[in-house]
């Protein structure tokens, strides 16, 4: 090689902030420049005789192979960038220019560290993607989905988990906890690391080789996994929020560069769960009744619509309930309008526990509600129901210190195909049969 390369020009070469490799037509490094160590972190020394596929990222060595193919085919290239793994495994994002010397039976080439260019780009596209979920996402859980597959584009997330504070702020109620193939149960590790940076209101990394310097709940959890931990807290304009946490892959250790990113990105995760957070409570309060947190008469007509054409589709029955309390005025007139909103949440809340978690049960109105049943195998099972609420509702209230109220109620059914073939025609039904009921006397 000294005669290939002469002193002068070798010391030249090794001036240089870009490293200056030689491969030979099998593939390993015959000379490295002194650059290459602070970019690959081997010595020229180690590099001279090693293969340069080894070295290459696993993912980026395909095309590697085929832009060499290219190069010794009399090709040059002046912009092709791959990933490297360095010695110690972090991996390095490069820059090449290279051509081959067909007199020398050499590729030359020239590597640019562009590392950082690429972090920020990423980290950059990372911003802008969050963003876009926190708009294109239904709810939170697949917002978190997305969250975690764009942070995982960044820094290692075998397991990624959000904690939010719960509504007094004291604990945190873990809202996502999932590895690449899907939700994990809540780790004790999780909890514990979680807390602390709830605590501390900073980032916390956990690294199994050094755990002294962290608290004894925290190390006696850590000590059950031998990977490394990053958690962030999640804060917004408006306070804290929660906190986000990575698990690490397989040995790789998170670096302060790492926690600092993570950091920088954690700002606009805490500005896109705020605002999804925001919207679901706008469409929640557009759907649902204030006073009892039943869906509204919009939503009870939507509902009502689906079930109808999922009953016709699969040829099933529905019914419908139609409830309304008798003499409900006269508790306003007489007790005074707090209670009779304590009156309706306790009716609301007695009418939820007699059907099952797939009715729907709404207020369209006053103090009336109705109930739907979807995939009813008969009438008679409605009219158990019917039964349930009257006698649910037939227990006296309590009203604080105007002592118990007791209430009645009249309830119309309606059966699907028996009583209509549309959803206006089984409403009327079911509302004549509610004022029908009414209109009956009072049992003695």
């Amino acid at each position: 090689m000294d005669n290939l390369f002469p002193a002068p020009v070798a010391n030249f070469a090794d001036l240089l902030l870009d490293a200056v490799c030689m491969v030979d037509a099998s593939g390993q490094f015959v000379f490295a420049s002194v650059a290459c160590e602070r970019i690959f972190g081997y010595t020229p020394e180690e590099m001279q005789g090693r293969v340069m596929i080894d070295m290459v990222a696993p993912e980026d060595r395909a095309r590697t192979l085929a832009a060499a193919d290219d190069i010794m085919g009399g090709h040059p290239n002046l912009h092709f960038e791959n990933r490297y793994v360095r010695k110690d495994g972090t991996l390095v994002h490069l820059l090449w220019s290279a051509r081959w010397s067909d007199q020398h039976q050499l590729r030359v080439a020239v590597a640019r560290d562009i590392t950082a260019a690429k972090r920020a780009e990423a980290t950059q596209a990372a911003l802008y993607a969050i963003s876009e979920a926190a708009h294109a996402t239904e709810d939170l859980p697949q917002l978190f989905q997305h969250i975690h597959q764009i942070i995982g584009g960044l820094l290692p997330a075998a397991c990624f988990a959000v904690g939010l504070h719960d509504e007094c702020g004291d604990q945190l109620r873990f809202a996502y906890h999932a590895d690449q193939h899907g939700p994990l149960p809540q780790s004790l590790l999780a909890h514990v690391m979680g807390e602390e940076v709830r605590r501390l209101g900073r980032p916390l990394l956990l690294d199994p080789a050094d755990l002294a310097p962290l608290p004894e709940a925290l190390r006696s959890a850590a000590g059950l996994s031998p990977h490394c931990w990053l958690g962030v807290p999640l804060t917004t304009s408006q306070g804290p929020l929660g906190v986000l946490l990575l698990q690490g892959q397989g040995e790789h250790a998170y670096t302060d560069r790492d926690r600092d990113l993570l950091l920088f990105v954690s700002t606009q995760v805490a500005t896109a769960i705020q605002r999804k957070r925001m919207h679901a409570q706008l469409r929640f309060m557009a759907q649902h009744d204030e006073l009892t947190r039943l869906p509204n008469r919009r939503l009870f007509h939507d509902r009502l619509d689906t079930a109808f054409a999922r009953a016709q589709r699969q040829q099933g029955r529905l019914s419908l309930l139609f409830i309304d309390l008798d003499k409900f005025k006269l508790v306003n007139d007489e007790y005074g309008h707090d209670c009779g909103d304590l009156l309706l949440k306790e009716v609301a809340w007695r009418i939820q526990a007699c059907v099952r978690e797939s009715d729907t049960v709404a207020r369209i109105g006053g103090d009336e509600f109705v109930v739907i049943l979807e995939n009813v195998g008969s009438p008679d099972h409605a009219l158990v129901v019917k039964d349930k609420i009257h006698q649910a509702l037939s227990v006296p209230v309590a009203l604080a210190e105007r002592g118990s109220l007791s209430i009645e109620a009249s309830i119309g059914v309606a059966h699907y195909p028996d009583h209509g073939a549309d959803t206006l025609q089984l409403l009327r039904h079911a509302d004549n049969a509610m004022y029908a009921s009414k209109a009956q006397p009072a049992p003695v």
